[in-house]
């Protein structure tokens, strides 16, 4: 078995095939950090950027995978519309306005609404391309936002990359509770340590007198809590200020210091694995 399985063979499409797994890497990059939740629309993304947002601000050097090959939002999130190119046989990547390195396929194309139609081992390829030559070494952090699901993509980010730890990012709505619970059991089946529970629209505000609203139903986050030993970091709330900021891929002038602060906190706690 490679050195990331922990036993749990029977479900893995690389069962019988470890040794031929090259060992994953880090690229020269301080801390790994890996964003998921099994399911989309939840919110990955924006954690991703947010996330690489807050470390940037707090002095860190930053730079984020879109390993969402098919439906990559990384860099309009982060207003980055250069495109990457190979100086000293790495791939150089752009950086926003505030200096968040970034490595999409989306910078590649000529229209960014053109769709990806790529099968599997091409997705895997090009993930694998943007790790191994990309220009990462010397990064305090690499943020990978992950695709959806539990397939081909997330499977090559794990077993390409040493990641450091995961952050799970759910909804309060029970289908989305269930799904990301896929996601920790991959990250546990690849030996991925957890750091936490992000809760993306949480609640919603009223600007009148600050009651706050549940608009998807209660919260399920304490049952994932309670079955998997997992805190939750942050709870993210519906901003009509956080959407406008998204769409005009100003993310990084948001403002929620308790917010940020969090989702610092999590990824300095993180400890290198060997």
């Amino acid at each position: 078995m490679s050195e990331s399985c922990n036993g749990s063979c029977s479900s893995c499409p690389s069962a019988g095939n470890c040794s031929k797994i090259p060992p994953s890497t880090r690229q020269g990059v301080g801390r790994i950090i890996a964003v998921g939740s099994g399911k989309g629309g939840v919110g990955k993304s924006t954690v991703s950027a947010l996330l690489a947002s807050a470390l940037n601000r707090a002095g860190y050097s930053v730079g984020v995978l879109d390993a969402d090959v098919t439906g990559p939002s990384i860099p309009r999130l982060l207003g980055v519309d250069k495109a990457p190119y190979v100086q000293d046989n790495k791939i150089q990547m752009p950086a926003s306005a505030k200096g968040v390195k970034v490595l999409s396929v989306n910078l590649l194309l000529r229209d960014e609404g053109s769709p990806v139609v790529w099968r599997g081992p091409l997705i895997s390829g090009t993930i694998k391309q943007f790790w191994e030559d990309g220009a990462w070494n010397g990064l305090d952090f690499a943020i990978i936002d992950l695709p959806p699901g539990t397939a081909d993509a997330p499977l090559t980010v794990m077993q390409t990359v040493r990641v450091d730890g995961m952050l799970a990012v759910t909804m309060p709505q029970g289908l989305s509770s269930m799904i990301v619970q896929k996601q920790i059991h991959l990250s546990e089946m690849m030996d991925v340590p957890l750091l936490g529970l992000i809760e993306n629209m949480s609640y919603a505000v009223c600007p009148h007198c600050g009651e706050k609203w549940e608009l998807f139903g209660s919260s399920h986050r304490e049952e994932i809590e309670k079955s998997f030993g997992l805190k939750t970091l942050a709870r993210i709330p519906v901003d009509r200020t956080l959407a406008e900021l998204c769409d005009a891929g100003r993310i990084e002038d948001y403002e929620n210091e308790e917010l940020m602060q969090s989702l610092v906190n999590a990824a300095i706690s993180v400890t290198p694995r060997a």
